[in-house]
């Protein structure tokens, strides 16, 4: 399976690559900066940039279009399970935003950890009514956070990894 997956991508540039797993919900930051680092063999500042371009793209729309998109499918009863499991999630996940709001939100996306980031963020910037003048930047700062301390560990893992193996 993994071979697949491989020959698939073998044609995609490293930074595309990167991008678009910096898109995806659960991976963000998380998947794309050690994938271009490691894998796709891209120098940390492209890498950084990239995975950050990538982590950006579905916020706006996210913010934006996600109270009209869950009013609209929320009419059939198998979307309103979905939404209302995903608001009780994000409810739970998302305590700190409630209490603090905007410092809460850079809290909760800049966290490299399952669970957080840039899409959870925007989720709960809508579920805890923070709007969107507040919640884009305080997401735009913990992506950054999220982005260099994930680069960080990275590039100070693949370092030790080096120096131990003398690679």
């Amino acid at each position: 399976m993994a071979e697949h997956v491989v020959e698939l991508l073998s044609g995609i540039p490293a930074h595309w690559i990167t991008f678009f797993l910096a898109m995806l919900p659960v991976l963000e930051l998380r998947a794309s900066i050690p994938w271009a680092l490691l894998a796709g063999d891209m120098s940390w500042q492209s890498s950084f940039l990239w995975s950050i371009a990538g982590n950006f793209v579905p916020i706006v729309p996210i913010l934006l279009l996600l109270d009209p998109a869950a009013s609209f499918f929320r009419r059939w009863k198998i979307f309103d399970r979905f939404f209302e499991w995903l608001f009780a999630r994000t409810r739970r996940k998302g305590k700190i935003v409630e209490r603090y709001e905007f410092l809460g939100l850079i809290f909760l996306v800049a966290i490299p950890l399952p669970g957080t980031g840039a899409w959870t963020g925007a989720l709960a910037a809508f579920v805890f009514g923070v709007r969107f003048w507040l919640a884009l930047p305080a997401i735009v700062i913990g992506v950054l956070i999220a982005g260099i301390l994930v680069t960080s560990i990275v590039m100070g893992g693949s370092t030790a990894v080096q120096a131990i193996f003398g690679l």
